[in-house]
């Protein structure tokens, strides 16, 4: 098909709200084009794109496309893997839920049980329970530090890994094999029954008490002042509830707490931008404190500003990637 003949297409057989929002383009043929030129490119990094009707934008439908790919790969892997399932996270972006619960639907509705997470949850616990649960992988809607208007698809394997490229591959194949993104089968919640779980606190409490685990010195000072803000991603309650375990006084940056889609109270939800920490350097000088830590909408990602006495240093990758080696490499000889 040509851009014009999707659009058609698309006009004809989607939803009322997508209809609805295709017609309020008119005829602006560029507009029109850009959303139907292309499919949306599943790739290493899984799906990424702007909110929106077509099928070079991520909405249900492009979404059910990839979940459906998917779920041709996991069914080729035999009856086990399909028994083994798939967990669901996603995050606070626009959308996010409600992809989610699309992914849910396609896979319980080609045999595979799915666990969907009961509201946002981090990247770096979905991959904690992909093995805690024995899963044969996962999938997490995020678009990570991307602008309000993106969201995306991430898949892992059995570890707990984003795909490595060979496997990614092998799914891409599955997904650009499914013919109509408009025909896939996907159940509600209520459709799907016993295939699809709804997990969450019981997994928190393990998953924390496996981080407070990871620490080499669980009696050492923790006479530290520690800023933090989530960016309004996922990391708000667990990042800021494992920290009070610890013992570390944590002052969040309650501006940028709640989990707003539009990322309203930040310049950048990206940590590794310095405009990112306007808010949280603020607190520092009213409370003097020693260090702030930020972290993505999805929290797989982490950047921090050391307190430097008469100025405030935001550490690079390299740089934290040698102090936290250096701690590690020093404990363990000690």
């Amino acid at each position: 098909m040509d851009f014009m003949q999707k659009y058609n297409h698309w006009l004809e057989n989607s939803d009322e709200a997508t209809v609805a929002e295709l017609k309020a383009i008119g005829d602006n043929e560029s507009e029109i084009k850009d959303r139907f030129y292309k499919d949306l490119e599943f790739g290493t990094a899984g799906l990424r794109g702007v909110i929106g009707a077509g099928s070079n934008r991520m909405n249900i439908y492009t979404v059910a496309k990839a979940s459906k790919g998917f779920a041709d790969y996991i069914c080729s892997k035999g009856e086990k893997a399909k028994e083994d399932g798939i967990v669901i996270a996603h995050d606070n972006r626009r959308m996010s839920r409600e992809f989610a619960e699309v992914t849910a639907g396609v896979l319980a509705a080609n045999g595979i049980k799915a666990y969907l997470f009961e509201s946002l949850r981090t990247t770096p616990e979905l991959s904690f329970s992909v093995r805690y649960l024995g899963c044969f992988g996962g999938v997490v809607i995020t678009a990570s530090h991307n602008p309000p208007e993106y969201n995306g698809y991430k898949l892992y394997d059995e570890n707990g890994c984003q795909l490595v490229p060979h496997l990614a591959d092998e799914v891409t194949s599955f997904v650009n094999a499914v013919p109509d993104e408009l025909k896939v089968k996907f159940l509600t919640l209520e459709e799907a029954g016993d295939m699809v779980e709804i997990v969450g606190e019981d997994i928190d409490e393990t998953y924390y008490e496996e981080v407070l685990s990871l620490q080499f010195d669980a009696d050492c000072d923790r006479d530290i002042k520690v800023v933090y803000t989530p960016q309004h991603g996922t990391g708000n309650i667990p990042v800021r509830d494992v920290l009070d375990e610890a013992g570390y006084m944590v002052l969040p940056v309650l501006s940028q707490c709640e989990p707003d889609p539009d990322f309203s109270g930040t310049k950048s939800p990206n940590p590794e931008v310095p405009a990112a920490y306007d808010a949280a350097i603020e607190l520092m000088r009213e409370h003097n404190a020693d260090i702030a830590i930020a972290t993505d909408p999805d929290c797989d990602r982490l950047g921090a500003v050391i307190n430097c006495g008469n100025d405030y240093k935001l550490l690079t990758g390299n740089q934290s990637g040698a102090v936290l080696m250096n701690y590690v490499l020093t404990r363990m000889v000690e």
